[in-house]
């Protein structure tokens, strides 16, 4: 990867905790992705992505 680029930033939203976290471990160890915020319901994901602007939203 192109070490100027920007990492893509991602949002993980689930409703089980044990998703996301098992979400966090396999992204966090991907160096071209960031994980900017993470949401437990739909109402907060949508806040979130408003606030954020991630460029993927799991």
């Amino acid at each position: 990867m192109d070490s100027e680029r920007e990492p893509v930033r991602v949002v993980i939203v689930d409703d089980e905790q044990l998703v996301r976290m098992a979400l966090r471990l396999v992204i966090d160890g991907e160096p071209d992705l960031t994980i900017v915020a993470e949401a437990a319901d739909g109402d907060t994901a949508l806040t979130v992505v408003d606030e954020q602007r991630p460029d993927v939203v799991l």
